[in-house]
């Protein structure tokens, strides 16, 4: 199988895609799926990330078949 990485906002537009899909490896976490995902691109600062709907950080193990998605930092006003 494989993880299904999805960019959300400004990432989307910053990396030109919404969505993509990497090789499970066994010890893989978020920041190896951006990583991969992205061609080592800078990772922004306080970006957001969750595994299958749930906000988590970028040690957060990803299991084969997992959703990780990735969001510019929610403001509002």
């Amino acid at each position: 199988m494989a993880i299904t990485v999805r960019f959300f906002a400004s990432l989307r537009e910053e990396l030109g895609q919404a969505e993509t899909e990497i090789s499970f490896q066994p010890d893989l976490t978020v920041t190896k799926v951006w990583e991969q995902a992205t061609n080592r691109h800078p990772t922004p600062a306080n970006m957001l990330s969750a595994v299958n709907q749930e906000y988590t950080d970028g040690l957060h193990p990803v299991q084969d078949g997992d959703e990780v998605a990735f969001f510019p930092p929610v403001t509002g006003g």
